[in-house]
């Protein structure tokens, strides 16, 4: 959830201390505009900033909307100066969560050409501060969000299964864990992937496997747990990869490799 201590360090680290070229009298309306296609997030950030500063926003779309170039995304009206103050982090929040969601659009809607069930996930692999509003991206142009951090869902890694052996490994953290939380387990071959299931995994994560590789993991593992293919997946990759009949899709780059969405400011 954004918080005004959020707005404050944002404005903080791009105003500064003693800020002259902001210092303009008056009133002015603005509106943040597409230079070029893409899929709008990032709206109740950007949103967030002008309500700190006292500056009416209005947005005529919606977080998810597909945009192009042209196309007025938010709309202000209110002091020059605080408007002025504010357009810069403004910009570059909704730049940066519309480059995630349109990312991220892609790789659904080529997941989509294969398979309508598969679900393409974000990471942790996020820019620290700013974790809520990628996965807010993801989860706007369809994208699953994963889980948000380490408490969510236990991960047996392959040092775990190095360290204490695989059914160890999954009954010690079952033993520490709520009942509500799921246990996902990594596994580097398909032949380890039932192992895992059958030691109580809710989830089994095939990682770094090529797509024949995955659909082999996939037939042995047999429905006993979701699978979720993961490693360096690009979107090109994607549609092989939901060939294989794994249920998730699980993608660092869309927020760790997504251009930011070129959007442009103007006042008057």
């Amino acid at each position: 959830m954004l918080t005004d201590a959020d707005v404050e360090r944002w404005l903080r680290e791009d105003v500064g201390h003693h800020d002259v070229t902001n210092h303009v009298p008056g009133d002015t309306g603005g509106r943040l505009v597409a230079k070029e296609s893409g899929v709008v997030a990032g709206l109740a950030a950007a949103t967030a900033v002008f309500d700190y500063l006292d500056v009416g926003v209005e947005t005529p779309v919606e977080s998810g909307d597909r945009i192009d170039p042209g196309d007025v995304v938010l709309r202000t009206d209110g002091p020059a100066r605080e408007t002025l103050r504010g357009e810069r982090v403004a910009v570059n929040l909704a730049g940066h969560a519309s480059g995630v969601a349109t990312k991220t659009r892609a790789a659904v809607d080529a997941a989509r050409t294969v398979e309508d069930d598969v679900r393409v996930a974000c990471t942790r692999k996020t820019t620290p501060g700013l974790r809520g509003i990628e996965k807010r991206a993801v989860a706007a142009a369809g994208g699953d969000t994963h889980r948000l951090d380490l408490s969510h869902t236990v991960m047996v890694k392959d040092n775990h299964v190095a360290e204490m052996g695989l059914e160890s490994a999954v009954a010690h953290f079952r033993e520490r864990a709520s009942f509500t939380t799921k246990i996902e387990v990594e596994v580097e071959t398909p032949e380890r992937a039932p192992e895992a299931a059958a030691a109580g995994a809710d989830i089994v994560l095939l990682d770094n496997m090529s797509p024949d590789e995955t659909a082999r993991a996939v037939d042995l593992v047999d429905g006993a747990a979701l699978t979720e293919a993961s490693g360096g997946l690009t979107v090109a990759d994607v549609p092989d990869y939901a060939a294989t009949g794994v249920d998730v899709l699980s993608m660092g780059s869309l927020t760790h490799s997504a251009p930011t969405l070129d959007l442009s400011f103007r006042t008057g």
